[in-house]
């Protein structure tokens, strides 16, 4: 019940935008009490804000709306949407206009990872500062140790994958990436979710 009361405050705020406690009381006929436990569970997991609203008479009003994260619950059809595009471009002008696009992708996130990563002293470091930049963009890194030379980073999620998934370029791009960004031509990815797997994984070595 807790669960989809939560769901439900969730929802309102998206239609809404933002909300009293009074306001979400009279929609979900519960008490304020209970409003407000949810709402302190859903500002802890970070879906929800509030603000003070200032009221001509007494206290300031708060307000509750979705934070980006919050946001990020409801269903998002960019990925579809990229797929089709890039479809009709292959089409359109081949497929070496594909390979361009890829391309320019890749030296984008390069030149924009290299100013974070270049600053490391050495491999390890540069991995773990690359895997939180990929934890930025949503895919959920975790970096080992192998042994003294050589490190894995698996990607459990994967953003891009309908497109990955269809243009294999991605993936292909995104080892060069890593090999320039780390500095280092020894970058295997030895699993990938687009192969079935059921995650992406690198064997970085020196």
């Amino acid at each position: 019940m807790s669960k989809n009361t939560r769901e439900h405050i969730l929802d309102l705020l998206k239609k809404e935008v933002s909300l009293a406690v009074n306001e979400l009381t009279e929609r979900l006929h519960i008490t304020h009490m209970a409003v407000r436990k949810h709402l302190t569970i859903l500002e802890k997991d970070h879906l929800i804000q509030s603000i003070e609203v200032k009221q001509p008479l007494g206290r300031p009003l708060q307000m509750y709306s979705l934070t980006e994260k919050g946001e990020q619950l409801f269903p998002k059809n960019y990925e579809s949407i990229s797929v089709e595009f890039l479809r009709d471009i292959q089409e359109l002008h081949g497929e070496e206009t594909i390979q361009l696009l890829f391309d320019k992708r890749e030296k984008r996130i390069t030149d924009e990872y290299k100013l974070k990563v270049q600053e490391k002293k050495n491999l390890s470091e540069k991995i773990k500062e690359l895997a939180t930049l990929q934890n930025d963009k949503g895919y959920m890194t975790e970096v080992n140790q192998v042994d003294e030379h050589s490190y894995e980073m698996i990607e459990y999620n994967c953003p891009i994958y309908a497109v990955a998934k269809e243009f294999m370029i991605a993936c292909r791009c995104e080892t060069d990436m890593f090999k320039n960004v780390v500095g280092t031509k020894q970058v295997d990815r030895i699993c990938c979710k687009t192969d079935g797997d059921d995650h992406c994984r690198f064997v970085f070595r020196e």
